[in-house]
């Protein structure tokens, strides 16, 4: 009998060949923390790749990766490094010199990066940014009694997915199913909610939302009451925005007493002091709104009220116009000023005069901006229960008193293919991202029940986007262009219109706002949410996501950042970095960007990459205004953005970007001038003339209160 048809010689043959198999093929890979993980040869491939694109130089990837594998498959058991060894070894012996030194380069930099996240505290089970691990650190990551770090940036956003899919257990569906969903969204770095959602969902405190307004009335009890629930909101994370238009002027009769009133200004700084005291529990600071009607006969005082640094910190102010108080300033006419308390007029002011007072003191501190309260209501979908007269701190999100509102953000930075919009991408991920912030609501542990009630009857959301720069970037379209305002507005459209559709499809399945029948927003039939649009400046969450903030262009190219005490770092926008190894430009340029953060002034770069590269001051400050207009369109709520401008730009440049920005139909406006204050999250003149911004500076305002 031939012994290769023996049934036992076939099975002896295969048991060798498993037993040789199991003996020369790599299993696993050892990595830094000392665990294991299974090997797998796309990730060797996937570096090599990004070695060979970040140079422009051709090479099969794919082959490097095979024979790496080959050169270490008798290990059962791996280290990370060793393998890099490998790989650095091939690539020399290919005659790919450069790329194995851009490899060695690279391993250096995650070397020091990896110290530092040690120093920090923090284990980085998500690769990300020296700078958003310290942000992590200091704000969102839990720690015990001794304030060390206990859950890495991963398990945060477990903890956050597993609170939020909480809320899908109410209405029949799969809690498990879609608390992986939520995860990956949030891993994945395409999708964060706002910073309260990530610092206590699954906490003990457990309030989730970020803007509040609460009403002020005309009593001393109703005042102090109001400054109690605004410390309640502070200390859980949240911001609090307050017309103070109700107050009667200082000098106005007090009948109670037979005493003088002494004005909204004097009670703002009572809660001015207040939110220095409370400082959010030490992991956020506490802001403010502060806002009085123009035609309130304090005008003038409120103003000019942060002219002197120092004053009112803890608020942004604004003040709240009218279309016919606009329309009378640029006619230069009369208005009236009217005593709240018994509605009568006390004197007239020239409207022209007011503005150009609002326009010189916001050249000299950033501070009024101003309210379109008519075009803010044009858009309030429950005017039956008042007119808005108040946003959030940072302006974008108007609400009727005692209502909050959460918000996230779509990284358009992820969204973009071969140099065009992932719109089908977009289109999956905008349903997901309006289910997770209406299941906030719902699981949200509200500061106070007028506040829950508020909330739970309209059930605002705000989703908005971030890395809008990055897109454009990628898409190689220059920030200050038409293409670049098209885009914006068919971008927000389209978010809008899918958040439309999830929103309905979820009061199909949820039932709408209990407010639906008296809103504005009968027309679509049913609707889960009254509002559903937000664009804010995101801040902190776009470091966390390593994107540009919101809506704004860059704000430098390349500069020096403030980590921690005694520690800097390099930055450079990852882009223009990979730009400049494809087209072989010396690194050395890098210290000549970052004395000013801009490309334009630099010989040694090309006009393609100056076109595309733009940063806040490169951009004209009429175009700041047509792009925050142009996605204030689509946007259910409001839109922050700051108009940045040079040191030398005049009282007369405010006073245009503010009458543009009436014209263009924005719901509000806020401009800062560099230099205008000396405490500044983006500077000059440190460090060798570089450009330094701190740990928290992601982009828009210059001066954050």
């Amino acid at each position: 009998m031939d012994s290769k048809k023996n049934p036992v010689f076939k099975t002896e043959v295969l048991l060798t060949s498993l037993l040789k198999n199991s003996i020369s093929m790599i299993k696993h890979v050892k990595k830094r923390d000392g665990s294991l993980q299974p090997f797998d040869i796309r990730r060797i491939e996937n570096a090599v790749e990004k070695a060979f694109k970040s140079l422009g130089v051709r090479g099969n990837a794919k082959e490097i990766a095979e024979e790496v594998k080959r050169r270490i498959e008798d290990h059962e058991v791996i280290s990370v490094e060793e393998i890099q060894d490998v790989v650095e070894k091939v690539l020399i012996e290919r005659e790919y010199a450069e790329v194995a030194k851009a490899y060695i380069l690279y391993r250096k930099e995650r070397e020091r990066v990896r110290e530092l996240k040690k120093t920090i505290g923090v284990r980085d089970d998500l690769k990300l940014s020296v700078n958003a691990v310290k942000v992590l650190e200091r704000r969102y990551l839990l720690k015990d009694e001794n304030g060390r770090v206990i859950e890495t940036p991963s398990q945060m956003f477990q903890r956050v997915a597993n609170h939020v899919a909480r809320s899908e257990k109410l209405y029949g569906e799969d809690e498990e199913k879609f608390a992986k969903i939520f995860k990956s969204m949030m891993t994945s770095l395409r999708f964060l909610p706002n910073s309260p959602t990530l610092m206590n969902a699954g906490t003990p405190l457990g309030q989730l939302s970020a803007c509040f307004v609460l009403p002020v009335e005309d009593s001393i009890e109703k005042i102090f009451e109001t400054l109690k629930h605004m410390a309640i909101i502070h200390k859980s994370g949240g911001g609090t925005g307050f017309s103070f238009s109700k107050i009667r002027p200082r000098g106005d009769i007090v009948r109670s007493t037979s005493g003088v009133a002494s004005g909204p200004l004097s009670f703002m700084r009572v809660f001015d002091v207040t939110t220095d005291v409370i400082k959010q529990g030490g992991r956020r600071r506490g802001a403010n709104m502060g806002i009085l009607d123009v035609t309130h006969p304090d005008i003038l005082e409120f103003i000019v009220a942060k002219e002197r640094e120092g004053i009112l910190t803890n608020f942004n102010i604004s003040v709240m116009v009218s279309n016919e108080f606009m329309e009378k300033a640029i006619a230069n006419e009369d208005y009236e000023l009217v005593n709240p308390r018994n509605g009568e007029t006390v004197r007239k002011l020239n409207a022209g005069d007011v503005f150009r007072l609002i326009a010189r003191s916001a050249w000299l501190s950033g501070d009024p901006g101003l309210l379109f309260m008519d075009r803010i209501n044009e858009d309030n979908p429950t005017p039956s229960l008042g007119k808005i007269e108040a946003t959030n701190p940072c302006g974008e999100q108007p609400l009727l008193p005692y209502e909050s509102c959460n918000l996230g953000a779509i990284n358009l930075a992820k969204f973009v293919k071969n140099g065009e919009i992932d719109w089908e991408s977009l289109s999956e991920i905008i349903p997901l991202a309006v289910r997770f912030l209406d299941d906030v609501i719902d699981v949200n542990v509200f500061p106070l029940k007028k506040i829950e009630e508020m909330t739970k009857a309209n059930r605002k959301i705000g989703l908005g986007v971030m890395g809008f720069a990055d897109m454009l970037i990628q898409m190689e379209i220059p920030y200050e262009s038409e293409d670049a305002l098209r885009i914006a507005e068919r971008l927000m459209k389209f978010i809008s219109e899918r958040a439309r559709e999830a929103s309905r499809k979820l009061a199909d399945e949820r039932g709408s706002f209990p407010n639906f029948e008296i809103s504005t927003l009968k027309k679509y039939g049913a609707m889960r949410n009254a509002t559903l649009t937000t664009i804010a400046p995101t801040g902190s969450i776009s470091i966390i996501a390593g994107c540009s903030s919101g809506i704004e262009p860059l704000f430098a190219v390349s500069y020096i950042r403030h980590v921690m005490d005694g520690v800097t770092l390099f930055e450079t926008n990852q882009y223009f970095e990979e730009e400049m190894k494809r087209r072989g430009i010396s690194k050395d340029i890098l210290v000549k960007i970052a004395k000013s953060g801009s490309i334009q002034n630099i010989p040694e770069i090309s006009e393609d990459l100056k076109r595309i590269y733009l940063t806040a001051f490169d951009i004209s400050p009429e175009f700041h205004v047509k792009m925050q207009a142009a996605f204030q369109k689509y946007t259910d709520n409001a839109v922050s953005k700051t108009v940045n401008l040079p040191q030398t730009a005049t009282i007369s440049d405010v006073e245009k970007i503010f009458i543009e920005a009436y014209r263009r139909r924005c719901k509000g406006i806020t401009v800062y001038r560099y230099g205008s204050r000396s405490q500044q999250v983006l500077r000059f003149g440190e460090a060798e003339d570089y450009l330094i911004a701190d740990s928290e500076y992601s982009g828009g305002c210059l001066y954050v209160c």
